[in-house]
């Protein structure tokens, strides 16, 4: 990791190499995952909502729950949903019984991007992990979950 990022001086603390591993390793994959998205029109937190609905599908999810549910946090969910419901990839629907209540649910535009990207998607999961066995990964799974406190 030191090599990696230029940097002249050791860490303070195998912690401290473990955090800016995790965080780099963060930021090459979701680089990697970007580009890749660009040709389909979508960002990475977009990609995420769509896969969120697809889940939900054909039920839908209010705003608040997609929010609760995307990877990475953002500010302004409402914001995100307009933009991608302007774009076509979701629709939303108003109760009629409770007008607060908003129901966003994947369009079939948004479905063929999920399907699209799919392959170039599973190109670049293969290629980033393609070294590493089922026991390593599993090992990856249970270790980031107890950083993240989810244990």
């Amino acid at each position: 990791m030191q090599d990696e990022i230029k940097q002249t001086k050791p860490f303070a603390s195998p912690g401290s190499e473990a955090m800016v591993s995790i965080l780099r390793t963060a930021a090459v994959l979701e680089h990697a995952t970007a580009e890749a998205l660009k040709p389909f029109g979508v960002t990475v937190t977009q990609y995420n909502v769509l896969r969120i609905l697809r889940g939900a599908h054909p039920e839908g999810l209010c705003g608040r729950e997609v929010g609760d549910r995307l990877v990475a946090q953002v500010p302004d969910v409402p914001r995100l949903l307009d933009r991608m419901e302007e774009m076509g990839l979701i629709s939303r629907t108003r109760d009629t019984n409770d007008r607060r209540h908003v129901t966003a649910r994947i369009t079939a535009k948004g479905l063929a991007v999920i399907n699209e990207s799919r392959t170039t998607l599973d190109a670049i999961e293969a290629q980033r992990l393609a070294g590493l066995s089922p026991q390593q990964l599993q090992g990856i799974i249970e270790s980031l979950a107890i950083i993240r406190g989810n244990v």
